[in-house]
């Protein structure tokens, strides 16, 4: 699984921190980490909690193209 630099642009555009970002999707700021290291694939619930926090759309944050 390839990295998410696409997600941890947003969250950083956002100025939110691993934990801010955690804390609004109610995971652990282990959980944000693991997936910006594309070492866990998210369910579809948590992509589609993460992508209104951030502002942004599934294709945005989670397509590979």
């Amino acid at each position: 699984m390839a990295k998410n630099l696409k997600m941890k642009a947003a969250r950083v555009r956002l100025d939110m921190s691993q934990k801010d970002l955690a804390d609004a999707v109610d995971v652990t700021r282990q959980t944000i980490s693991a997936i910006e290291r594309g070492d866990y694939n998210p369910s579809i619930k948590l992509c589609i909690r993460i992508c209104k926090v951030l502002n942004t759309t599934l294709d945005e944050l989670f397509w590979e193209r």
